[in-house]
């Protein structure tokens, strides 16, 4: 597997993970959670973000990879 793939791969599991987060954060009625959840998918998104960004980089600069 590619690093490409890997990172692509990475970022698939991240949102996954940052989608999970949001859900628990609507579905519990403890506000105590619901904070906890909340700032924990504000996290991920920043890392889903710094992400995106990467595998934006290694398409321009290998555009073999781009799509995959």
């Amino acid at each position: 597997m590619t690093v490409s793939a890997q990172v692509k791969t990475t970022l698939a599991s991240l949102k996954s993970a940052q989608a999970n987060l949001e859900t628990f954060a609507l579905s519990t009625q403890n506000q105590e959670a619901k904070q906890l959840f909340e700032t924990a998918a504000k996290s991920t998104q920043d890392i889903v973000d710094q992400v995106a960004s990467r595998v934006s980089q290694l398409e321009n600069e290998e555009p073999q990879y781009k799509g995959f």
